[in-house]
Formats: C-alpha cells, sequence, structure tokens
C-alpha cells in the first residue's frame, strides 16, 4: 500500500456478473495503488454514463469483456490522495476531474492515468465538475476532431438534450455555427436556452421536410433516424455517430463521409474545455444527484431513459 494514504479499505459499488442494476453491491474492497504514470484520487463525486450500465448489461461483452468483480464508472471529480512513479506534473492535494476507461469511480478512491485528467474548473462544485469529462469531450470530439465542424457551418444534432447533445449544442453555438436539433416538445425551450437555433420536434415533425444542406449530422440516436439523415447532408458532409456505423453503401450514394467515435480521454481536450466552463462560454447541466450508496436507484432512472442533462453521484 503506498505510505501517502491513511487508509488500506474503501467503500466501492462492484458487480460480480453481467446484469442490471441489481447486481450492483456495496462492499469494502482494498484501495488501490498508483502505479507509474497514475495517481490516485479520493472521489467527490462521481458521474452516471450509459457505457457504465452497458458493459454491466453484457450486451458489449464481445468487444469489451468486464474482469469480475469490476467496479463501474468512468468520469470523477475529486482531489489527489497519492502519485505513482513517473508523475510530475500534479501532486497531493491537487483537485482534479476526469474520465478512467477502465471503470473505477463509482468508490471513494479511483486510480487514473495522470495524463487524462486536467485541474478542476475553478468555478465549478465537484458535482458539476464530475458531469462533464466523457459526455463534454464526446461531444468535442464528435462535432469538431471528427466531423471538421467550422463557424458559419450548419451542424444537426440528434438526441440533444441528452448528456453528450447538452455539451453538443452549447459548443456548436460557441464554434458560431448554425444550431438545428431534434428533440420532443419537453425539450424545446430547454434546448433553445442552451443555444439550439431551431428545434425540430420529431414527434410531430419529419426533420427531413425542415432540415436541408447539412454540413455536420451528429447522431447520438442511430437506427433509422440515422438512416434518414443521409437525405439531409450536402456533398462532402459528415455524419458522425456515437452509436453505430453509419451505412457504407449510402456513404458513397450520397457522398459524404460517415463514421462511428468513441470518445479517446485527452487532457488536451479537458483543458480547452475547462477555459470554457471557467470563462462562462459552456455550462453543465446536472439533473439530479444521488448518495453514492443509492447508486441502484440512479441506475434505475436513467435506465428509464430521456434524462435531461447529467445524474451524479456524490461521496
Amino acid at each position: 500500500m503506498n505510505k501517502e494514504v491513511s487508509v488500506d479499505v474503501m467503500k466501492a459499488f462492484r458487480i460480480h456478473e453481467y446484469g442490471g442494476p441489481e447486481q450492483l453491491q456495496y462492499e469494502d474492497v482494498p484501495v488501490p495503488e498508483p502505479k507509474t504514470g497514475q495517481v490516485l484520487v479520493r472521489v467527490h463525486a462521481a458521474s452516471i454514463n450509459p457505457i457504465d450500465y452497458k458493459l454491466a448489461s453484457g450486451t458489449m461483452r464481445q468487444f469489451m469483456p468486464l474482469n469480475f468483480p469490476w467496479t463501474p464508472g468512468g468520469d470523477f471529480s475529486g482531489v489527489i490522495e497519492a502519485v505513482g512513479p513517473d508523475v510530475t506534473d500534479v501532486k497531493k492535494g491537487d483537485a482534479v476531474y476526469g474520465n478512467t476507461p477502465h471503470g473505477g469511480s463509482y468508490a471513494q478512491f479511483v486510480v487514473a492515468s495522470a495524463n487524462l485528467i486536467a485541474p478542476k474548473p475553478a468555478k465549478l462544485s465537484d458535482v458539476e465538475a464530475a458531469s462533464v469529462p466523457l459526455a463534454a469531450q464526446t461531444a468535442w470530439q464528435g462535432l469538431f476532431d471528427n466531423g471538421h465542424l467550422e463557424a458559419g457551418q450548419t451542424v444537426l444534432i440528434h438526441g440533444a438534450a441528452g448528456g453528450v447533445g447538452t455539451y453538443a449544442v452549447q459548443f456548436a453555438h460557441w464554434k458560431g455555427a448554425k444550431v438545428l436539433v431534434t428533440s420532443s416538445t419537453a425539450n424545446v425551450g430547454y434546448l433553445q436556452s442552451l443555444g439550439a437555433d431551431q428545434v425540430i420536434d420529431y414527434k410531430t415533425t419529419p426533420f427531413e421536410s425542415v432540415a436541408k444542406n447539412i454540413d455536420l449530422v451528429f447522431d447520438l440516436i442511430g437506427g433509422e433516424t440515422q438512416e434518414r439523415s443521409f437525405q439531409v447532408l450536402k456533398s462532402g458532409g459528415y455524419l458522425v455517430s456515437s452509436t453505430q456505423s453509419p451505412s457504407e453503401e449510402k456513404t458513397k450514394k450520397y457522398n459524404v463521409h460517415g463514421l462511428r467515435m468513441g470518445m479517446q480521454a485527452s487532457k488536451k481536450n479537458l483543458m480547452k474545455i475547462s477555459e470554457l466552463l471557467d470563462a462562462g462560454k459552456i455550462k453543465p447541466v446536472i439533473t439530479k444527484t444521488y448518495p453514492v450508496a443509492q447508486a441502484k436507484d440512479a441506475w434505475a432512472e436513467h435506465l428509464s431513459g430521456h434524462t435531461r442533462g447529467k445524474v451524479v453521484l456524490t461521496l
């Protein structure tokens, strides 16, 4: 055990087999020790992302199998408790936030790579900061790194009221793009407040009857919504999806670029996002918070669908 850490045992949620919220067990487990290039963070808050329960359910086991017992959670905000060898740019006591792709943040302590974390935005609480890393970096990479969105272009965002969509709308607006979104009636005002120029109510209006000559479709829904999106893109445009690979046949037919993206945690991206958060250019949106001991309830609510913004666990 690292001598800087004053405790050997911590509380953490773990699952021992694939399943739903019922598999979450709140247990005493050893405090992990940071290895070369890693830090140990005392977690103050951890947010819930769909990937947490998708991994736990076993639906992704073919390409992302879990080693049990497994502690869910990628996003966190907290304070560095100890640093591993060869870590020089952060120290014990630093307030940080970030994402750990291997999970582990539904716990009192989490080990993370030092090159995937950043200083916590000064103007954000731990709850707010914990809601940011995965959702905001997915939005940033989808729009800019993969979708090449520029000022003056037009973007259509599907699933805009969710965790990723909430940041995507704000980033696109900040960039100076024209922002079209699809949404249910209940979220029209919410999305307009984030910077959406046009909200298309998918329950009453087929988006392809309104959206034309789009530079980028950022698809957070998949399925037939994605299939219908090809016809609204301009030649040479981009269809970037977080859910499924676009049809190669249709990308050729419509002469567009299509790709499925996966968020790659990046200190550089996180630092830029931090600047925008502290400058008030974008804001986190928290739907609800739960004590970490109620993670089962938080998962159950998240699984009900149509969550606006993010749900966060507090420790």
